[in-house]
């Protein structure tokens, strides 16, 4: 029995994605300034003191430097995004994450730009097969990784949550891992349609019958607009084929 599904677009991918620091570190900075600043060997209290407030002045500079070109990437990023750029997208949210390792918006943004290209990139070579598949699901892995990342930092991040459950629904055909991200996911967002959508179709592929049903019931409650609540109708009259005929 089919269930249409409510508009998802899938994103997701592979391959672990490495936390590295950018640049030197606020000591390194200080450390690198000592012969520029001509006190490389204090000794007196008052060179000292002297030492470390030029050394504190040139590292703030340079630290606030390079966070300002983390958001740069972070922004160029951005503006690739809204283009349907995701290759340039995903190179440049890379580049922020070096700048900013515990943004939890910036792994959000690498695993839709993985999700979009584990769909749209084409085999230039022609060698299709398993190589082509393999490239898809290595981006499908890598955007699962960057999701899950994400939530480490922290867990509240709903957003990562609904794209777990749209990669592991309708990507990687995963519903018992979908599932629980998707009830989380609702516990934030109580009247996200579209999350019902996706949890109700994870429940339908599990044989969870009665448990899709009362969440299309709950679509059709809300009444979102008339296309979801056609959609919900028609998907519930679907489970309870697949119940009857289970059964």
């Amino acid at each position: 029995m089919k269930i249409r599904n409510f508009s998802f677009m899938a994103f997701i991918a592979v391959t672990c994605f490495a936390m590295v620091s950018c640049g030197p570190s606020y000591n390194s900075i200080k450390r690198m300034q000592k012969m520029e600043e001509g006190v490389s060997n204090p000794t007196t209290k008052e060179e000292l003191k002297e030492a470390l407030k030029k050394y504190d002045a040139r590292a703030l500079d340079l630290v606030t430097t390079q966070a300002q070109e983390g958001m740069w990437y972070k922004i160029l990023g951005t503006r690739y995004l809204d283009e349907g750029m995701y290759k340039e997208a995903y190179e440049a949210f890379k580049q922020a994450v070096l700048f900013f390792p515990n943004n939890q918006n910036l792994y959000y943004y690498i695993g839709i730009c993985a999700g979009y290209l584990s769909n749209t990139e084409l085999d230039y070579n022609a060698t299709g097969g398993l190589d082509s598949a393999t490239k898809k699901m290595n981006y499908l892995k890598l955007a699962e990784s960057a999701y899950l990342t994400s939530l480490e930092i922290d867990p509240k991040y709903y957003r990562s949550m609904y794209a777990l459950g749209v990669l592991y629904v309708f990507e990687l055909k995963e519903p018992e891992s979908a599932i629980p991200y998707l009830e989380r996911f609702l516990e934030v967002q109580k009247r996200d349609t579209d999350g019902m959508f996706v949890l109700a179709n994870a429940y339908y592929m599990i044989s969870e019958f009665d448990k899709a049903i009362a969440l299309y019931d709950q679509i059709i409650k809300i009444n979102p607009n008339a296309q979801k609540t056609s959609d919900a109708q028609r998907n519930k009259k679907a489970v309870l084929d697949a119940q009857y005929a289970s059964n």
